[in-house]
């Protein structure tokens, strides 16, 4: 399995860990992160979003292009929401779940670069 691969699985069981949990116990989840518990259905809906991702992001784990676009979308959550708690929209700790996503958006980012260069020795090493 590749650098980048391995990244990949490793997200989607995270997402596989929070999405449940988010369906059938949010406020456990977000008591942890001093986030105000909720009786709306939406954070219930985040968690079937995200067990969803972590389906897609598991099949897809050894195609590239899709690795590449986590990447940026994982940023992208980062940035979107400590814009969210910068705003007062969110509590604050939002940003810790944007961390996570920062971080393996970041760590398949690089593992992206270092199984290029592994391909490429692979590949000067046979001519």
């Amino acid at each position: 399995m590749s650098r980048s691969a391995l990244s990949a699985k490793v997200f989607a069981v995270y997402l596989f860990v929070v999405g449940p949990v988010l369906v059938f116990a949010p406020n456990a989840l977000l008591s942890l992160f001093g986030i105000a518990p909720t009786g709306e259905v939406w954070i219930r809906v985040v968690g079937l979003l995200a067990s969803c991702l972590g389906v897609y992001i598991w099949i897809c784990a050894g195609f590239r292009p899709f690795l590449e676009a986590s990447v940026y979308t994982r940023v992208l959550v980062f940035v979107v929401f400590l814009v969210f708690a910068i705003k007062g929209l969110v509590s604050p700790m939002i940003v810790v779940f944007g961390v996570i996503d920062l971080c393996g958006g970041l760590w398949t980012w690089f593992a992206l670069k270092a199984d290029a260069r592994s391909s490429a020795s692979a590949l000067a090493a046979q001519h």
